[in-house]
């Protein structure tokens, strides 16, 4: 009689276990998914340029859109790279975000390798915002607008 009591005890145990198991898979919260995003919080639409240092050399890549009040991811999985460039228009009032490192940029889309001799090779020359990583996985940029509206910042923070 002993030995059936254990039994119904365990057995009980193990079911609510299970129970317990297989509820938590469906309501589980999903992983942080590592990335490099980028939020537009402003109305108007943004194109984006993203710059990185790579095994081949320094490359920039664009045009991203993000679209007003949205984000948008352009390195998909964990970061590779401690420093990322980023360069930004806004399509409608010609805003932009950027910054001190010059990079190149071509009209349309574009996957360009090397820095330097921008204009000698048929491309265009912005100035990119550089971001310490900090070896981060992760990371978000948010493109904000000012008032007046046609003086964007930008704010970087690490994702969760």
């Amino acid at each position: 009689m002993l030995n059936r009591s254990i039994r119904a005890r365990w057995g009980s145990f193990l079911a609510a276990f299970l129970f317990i198991f297989i509820a938590g898979s469906f309501y589980a919260p999903e992983k942080a998914q590592a990335d490099f995003r980028v939020c537009n919080t402003t109305q108007n639409l943004v194109g984006v340029a993203l710059g990185y240092r790579a095994k081949s050399g320094w490359v920039t890549e664009g045009w991203w859109h993000v679209n007003a009040s949205s984000c948008t991811t352009l390195v998909v999985g964990p970061l590779t790279s401690r420093y990322y460039y980023l360069y930004a228009e806004d399509a409608q009032s010609g805003g932009r975000w950027d910054g001190k490192v010059n990079m190149c940029v071509a009209e349309n889309q574009f996957k360009i390798t090397g820095i330097n001799d921008c204009f000698a090779r048929g491309f265009q020359r912005s100035g990119f915002q550089e971001y310490d990583t900090g070896e981060q996985t992760s990371w978000m940029v948010q493109l904000t607008e000012e008032n007046p509206p046609s003086s964007p910042i930008v704010t970087d923070t690490p994702s969760p």
